[in-house]
C-alpha cells in the first residue's frame, strides 16, 4: 500500500522505553486511499504518541469497505525502500504484482510478505470478483545490515490454531506454539486471534519483546502479565492499537459478548534510527531525498513526469539519479505514481516517547 497523503511529514523514528507497567492505547487516524468517493484506512502506526512496535512502523486498517460504493483499492505501481511490506486479509481479494517478477494474490487467512530491500516497486488493486473489502497491511523497517539487500517476495498460509473458545493463526515468529518459516531480519511476531463471546485467552510471549494488539472487530480487555507487576486489564475498542512495553511474559485476552478479532504484533525495541517519508525508509533526510530522485527519473524514463520539474534532481556532488533502482511491474493497466514533492526544509523529526 502507498502513503497517499500529498504532504507526508518526514518522521524519525526510535526504539520507546522499556516501561513494564499498564498498557498505552493509540487511536487510529482515518487518510482517504485517493479519489473521489476515497476508500479510508485507519491508521495506527506511526503516529506522533508512537512510531514503532519492534521493527513494525506502520499499521493501515481498512474495511469492512463496500467496493461498488467507493471502488475499493486501486494502488498503481509506487517504490519501496528499507521496509518489508505484511498484507493481511479478513474479507475480499487484492491482486499484487511487483518489480522482482511476483504476480500473487492476497487472499484471507494468508500472508503476503514483500521485501524492497534497496528498492522495490508494487501495485495493488481489488479484484473484480471483491465485494467486501477489510484487512491491514503494516511496514517491518529492516536493519542496517539487510536493508540495502535484494529485493524478493514470500507468500505463506499459517495453520489453523483451534482451540475451545478461540483460533489463531501466526504468520510471523512464534506463538501459541506454532513457528512462521517465513524469515525476518528482526526478531517479530504477527498472529491473528479470534475469540468466542466472553472467551478468554492468556498468551506466553517473549518479555524481551514490545507488543500491539490491534482490535479488528469486538471489543477485548488487555492485560499484561509481569512478575512484580500488578495486573490491570485495559479495555480497548474496534480500531484501536494497544501497546505493551517489555517486560509482560504473558498477554491477557477477553472479549465481550459479541467476540472479538485481534492482530497481535510484537518485536524486541528496533535500536536504529529511522527516517519515513512517503513510502521510503532510509537513516537520513539526504538519503531518502536521494531515493526520491532515483524513482522520479525511473518514472520519467518510463514517460511518467519530469523530475527535473519539481527540484528534486540529485545533487551535483552525488551524481545523478539511479535509474534503474526500483523497476516496474509487467503488464499494468494505469502509470506509476509520482512521489509527493518534498518539504521546503528539513521537518523536525518525531521521536518515541522516553
Amino acid at each position: 500500500m502507498s502513503d497517499p497523503d500529498p504532504h507526508p511529514t518526514e518522521t524519525l523514528c526510535a526504539a520507546g522505553s522499556s516501561r513494564p507497567e499498564g498498557v498505552e492505547l493509540l487511536e487510529p487516524r482515518d487518510v482517504p486511499l485517493g479519489g473521489l468517493r476515497a476508500m479510508n484506512v485507519r491508521r495506527t502506526l506511526p503516529q506522533r504518541a508512537r512510531s514503532l512496535i519492534g521493527a513494525w512502523c506502520f499499521l493501515d486498517h481498512y474495511g469492512p469497505d463496500d467496493v461498488a460504493a467507493t471502488g475499493g483499492m486501486n494502488v498503481p505501481a509506487h517504490p519501496h525502500t528499507g521496509l518489508q511490506t505484511v498484507s493481511w486479509l479478513f474479507s475480499g481479494e487484492i491482486e499484487h504484482r511487483d518489480s522482482a517478477g511476483y504476480h500473487a494474490f492476497v487472499r484471507p487467512g494468508e500472508l503476503n510478505l514483500m521485501t524492497a530491500g534497496a528498492g522495490i516497486s508494487h501495485s495493488e488493486r481489488s479484484t473484480p470478483g471483491t465485494r467486501l473489502l477489510h484487512g491491514a497491511q503494516l511496514w517491518v523497517a529492516l536493519p542496517e545490515a539487510t536493508r540495502n539487500g535484494p529485493k524478493g517476495f514470500e507468500h505463506y498460509v499459517p495453520p489453523v490454531i483451534a482451540s475451545e473458545h478461540w483460533t489463531g493463526q501466526v504468520f510471523l515468529g512464534s506463538l501459541l506454539g506454532e513457528t512462521s518459516p517465513v524469515e525476518t531480519h528482526t526478531p517479530l511476531v504477527g498472529a491473528e486471534l479470534r475469540l468466542d463471546p466472553g472467551a478468554s485467552v492468556t498468551v506466553d510471549v517473549d518479555g524481551a519483546f514490545e507488543h500491539g494488539i490491534l482490535v479488528d472487530s469486538g471489543a477485548v480487555s488487555v492485560t499484561a502479565v509481569a512478575e512484580g507487576m500488578g495486573e490491570h486489564a485495559c479495555p480497548v475498542s474496534p480500531h484501536e492499537l494497544a501497546y505493551l512495553a517489555p517486560g509482560a511474559h504473558a498477554i491477557r485476552i477477553a472479549a465481550g459478548d459479541d467476540g472479538a478479532r485481534i492482530l497481535l504484533i510484537g518485536g524486541t525495541p528496533f535500536g536504529e534510527e529511522i527516517i519515513m517519508w512517503w513510502n521510503l525508509v532510509g537513516r537520513s533526510h539526504e538519503e531518502v531525498v536521494q531515493a526520491r530522485a532515483a524513482w522520479q527519473a525511473e518514472i520519467a524514463a518510463a514517460g511518467v513526469g519530469d523530475p527535473s520539474t519539481d527540484g528534486v534532481g540529485a545533487s551535483p556532488e552525488k551524481g545523478a539519479p539511479d535509474s534503474n533502482r526500483f523497476g516496474l511491474p509487467d503488464d499494468e493497466p494505469d502509470p506509476p505514481l509520482p512521489a509527493p514533492k518534498l518539504p521546503v526544509a528539513r521537518l523536525v523529526p518525531r521521536r518515541q516517547p522516553k
